[in-house]
């Protein structure tokens, strides 16, 4: 299904990276409502590994064992992205073709068939995220909506194209909305889209971007 979605559609758009978003999010939404006909709309709690049930203590503070689990394999895959698109040929040719994909293609890379591999990539991994954070979220109609903003800001804050910015993104991201919840429950939402509000006024491309004329 993201083959095809990348294939029929957002190949048709290339170079409007506002119209593939549009796109996406229309596809999500009726994505959401298919989903809420077949499965209809009640809360899905999904159990934690009982191998990964028990809790950490450090001095007085207490860590979720599954919490931890999950913040280790983020910085795995997190390694292996770096890995993959900084030290392999196919992260080169992906380099290639994202600043230059007209000489990418006359120096014989498929650039739309590449784009088509890193597309099912992100949502792969997307999907796999969505698995391991279950147990703590649990699933719910209207789910994707809750995480499409902090996905947002995460990639405005960081800069789009940057692996390290998303890394930055998404624990500034954490820290400011989780702190805003507890101290300013009823601005949680001010405190969470104010520094994306700076950061496009002060430096658009974002903290780690590359800024394009």
């Amino acid at each position: 299904m993201r083959l095809v979605l990348a294939r029929l559609l957002l190949r048709q758009l290339p170079g409007q990276p506002l119209a593939q978003v549009l796109v996406t999010l229309g596809i999500s939404f009726m994505a959401a409502d298919f989903c809420l006909f077949v499965w209809g709309g009640d809360p899905i709690n999904v159990t934690t590994p009982d191998i990964l049930a028990g809790s950490v203590h450090a001095g007085p503070a207490v860590f979720p064992l599954y919490r931890l689990a999950v913040i280790g394999i983020a910085m795995v895959i997190a390694l292996g992205l770096w890995l993959l698109l900084d030290r392999t040929r196919l992260g080169a040719m992906i380099r290639a073709g994202v600043d230059d994909p007209d000489m990418a293609r006359v120096v014989g890379i498929r650039v739309s068939q590449l784009f088509t591999i890193v597309f099912a990539l992100g949502a792969g991994l997307a999907a796999f995220a969505g698995i391991i954070g279950a147990p703590i979220l649990s699933v719910y109609p209207g789910l994707d909506q809750d995480m499409l903003p902090l996905a947002l800001v995460v990639v405005i804050l960081g800069g789009s194209g940057s692996l390290l910015g998303s890394f930055v993104g998404s624990i500034i991201v954490g820290f400011i909305y989780n702190f805003g919840q507890a101290l300013f429950p009823e601005l949680a939402y001010f405190v969470l889209f104010l520094p994306m509000l700076l950061v496009l006024l002060l430096r658009p491309q974002g903290l780690f971007g590359r800024f394009v004329p």
